[in-house]
């Protein structure tokens, strides 16, 4: 799963940037509004994490164009002011959350785990494909019961599809998820991770059906 960190402060973005790859997400950190808006036109992210104090372009007016535009991804907003006048303007503006500073880096994990459940799974913790089970607060899949080990671009590609059971996702979409913007988004490299994860799928219901020119399905046979 991609995030979008926007924080200007360089030490913190640095500590808060290797806390959310530690939990195994795709984290793309900018420092300043006009970057983070532009980002959030053109790249595909499950959750924003927003500091109110940017330059050029401050969270709040970020957060307003990215609803403006109809975008409904999680919005986490960073500040360092505790009164209730911004924190309900944010809100106003359509933020999900708010995580005044300072904070413990346990809290943001979880606040993070917590608005991608409420915002790609109607609040359930589990998402199923057969007897493919993903746990969003563990970020771990089983398969009949057993652990299912990848690695973190195997499992962003299996992640991002068994949000979306039943529907086709092309190249680019899948290398949306799985690349960062300092990263080479090769859409061809899909294919080596989508035949490795059919391997280890195989011999169970769950399978990767190939639709030529279109992309790729995940789903259980019956």
């Amino acid at each position: 799963m991609r995030i979008l960190l926007v924080e200007d402060d360089p030490e913190l973005a640095d500590s808060l940037t290797r806390a959310l790859k530690a939990a195994g997400w795709t984290v793309d950190t900018l420092h300043d509004g006009v970057a983070a808006d532009l980002a959030l036109r053109s790249e595909d992210y499950a959750l924003a994490i927003l500091d109110v104090g940017l330059p050029r372009l401050d969270g709040f007016d970020v957060l307003r164009q990215l609803r403006e535009r109809g975008q409904t991804l999680a919005v986490l907003m960073l500040t360092a002011r505790s009164e209730v006048n911004d924190r309900v303007r944010g809100l106003n503006l359509g933020a999900d959350d708010y995580l005044a500073k300072p904070f413990e880096l346990s809290e943001l994990e979880a606040r993070a785990k917590a608005l991608l459940r409420r915002s790609l799974m109607g609040g359930e913790r589990q998402q199923h494909c057969g007897p493919l089970i993903y746990d969003l607060n563990d970020r771990r899949f089983s398969l009949d019961g057993q652990p299912l080990q990848l690695p973190s671009r195997e499992h962003a590609v299996l992640e991002a599809m068994i949000a979306r059971p039943g529907r086709v996702m092309s190249k680019d979409q899948l290398a949306g998820k799985v690349f960062g913007l300092d990263q080479d988004a090769n859409p061809e490299a899909i294919e080596i991770y989508i035949s490795r994860l059919r391997r280890k799928l195989d011999g169970s219901p769950v399978r990767i059906v190939t639709f030529r020119g279109l992309g790729y399905l995940l789903e259980a046979a019956t």
